[in-house]
């Protein structure tokens, strides 16, 4: 009996343990290498649930099968079913090597997500498809949708986020420097009456619209996010390559080209050492809810990249700035 009791007690404990430590929302893949591994979040309202697209690894003993994008749903935010996978469309070449990195939003009863194309270099770009039930999904026909020029990047796109803002669709990008060695974030524009093809997009400034420039920031500043508040659009973006450690800052915009930063430190830091995000708090997406309420969700793991796992928590404003709930 004694041990009975003993066995309990040690379990609450540990119960109680992990609750203090670990956020509401933890989720995880182990689809595709048999170990949570999930990342680049991104969340919409579609038919009466919460759909979640998020990136996935190549299949283990099956690299060829590049990385892909998990589809998961909801009912409360909290807890998620993984329902599907977007993998490559054999009849898209440019997205043989694999895709990944979504961004998504619903316009006139359909989803559109945008994806990067991954295992190109330099050559990678983002791409666009439609659904009618958000899980499968219809390739754009004028596919890769948009590339960057100028002498200020390399001619990558990943990291897609789309918004409408003040009658016009902006897409947000990270691409990187000439050199391959600085991550920059950039923009480009298309009419509201857009159906998001190629020719419908031009790139709003030949330069970037946020660069690092903060020590936490390093050399990358990518994975931006953006939600209309009050008029005014607000970027949750990442700073710093993966691990590095990654942690994610806040910028605010009254045009949607130029932006300025809200912090000079991480919004949302990584975790202190034996948390689960002690490696990394990263790729933000800010959820905009039906209900008015905007939750961040982000990844992270404590094991340097070895694990993924997607969290979330709700994101409160006061007089245009937002601030989080902290234990």
């Amino acid at each position: 009996m004694l041990k009975i009791c003993l066995a309990s007690t040690l379990l609450i404990c540990f119960t109680e343990f992990v609750s203090a430590q670990s956020p509401q929302m933890m989720y995880r893949d182990t689809s595709r290498i048999e170990i949570p591994f999930a990342k680049d979040p991104h969340v919409v309202f579609f038919k009466g649930r919460y759909l979640m697209y998020y990136s996935i690894p190549p299949k283990k003993g099956e690299e060829k099968s590049g990385w892909n994008i998990g589809i998961a749903e909801s009912q409360n935010l909290i807890d998620w079913n993984r329902i599907g996978e977007i993998v490559p469309d054999k009849n898209a070449d440019y997205e043989k090597n694999g895709l990944c990195a979504p961004g998504a939003l619903v316009k006139k009863g359909k989803v559109h997500l945008f994806y990067q194309t991954y295992g190109n270099g330099k050559k990678d770009a983002i791409c666009h498809a439609v659904s009618k039930d958000g899980i499968t999904f219809q390739r754009d026909p004028s596919n890769p949708i948009f590339s960057p020029t100028g002498e200020w990047n390399c001619g990558r796109a990943i990291d897609a986020e789309v918004c409408e803002f003040n009658g016009r669709y902006y897409l947000y990008f990270a691409t990187r420097d000439k050199a391959y060695e600085k991550q920059l974030l950039g923009v480009a524009t298309a009419p509201s009456n857009t159906d998001f093809s190629r020719d419908d997009w031009t790139q709003a400034v030949d330069s970037s619209i946020l660069s690092p420039e903060l020590p936490w920031e390093g050399k990358c500043v990518e994975g931006a996010s953006i939600v209309n508040k009050g008029g005014k659009l607000y970027m949750f973006y990442a700073g710093a390559y993966n691990n590095s450690p990654q942690q994610i800052g806040v910028a605010m915009s009254q045009d949607g080209i130029h932006w300025e930063r809200l912090f000079s430190e991480p919004f949302v830091p990584n975790g202190k050492q034996g948390e689960w995000n002690s490696s990394e708090s990263g790729h933000p997406h800010l959820f905009l809810d039906k209900n008015g309420r905007t939750y961040l969700f982000y990844q992270g793991n404590n094991d340097h990249g070895k694990t993924w796992y997607i969290t979330n928590e709700e994101i409160l404003w006061k007089e245009g700035i937002p601030y989080r709930i902290t234990k």
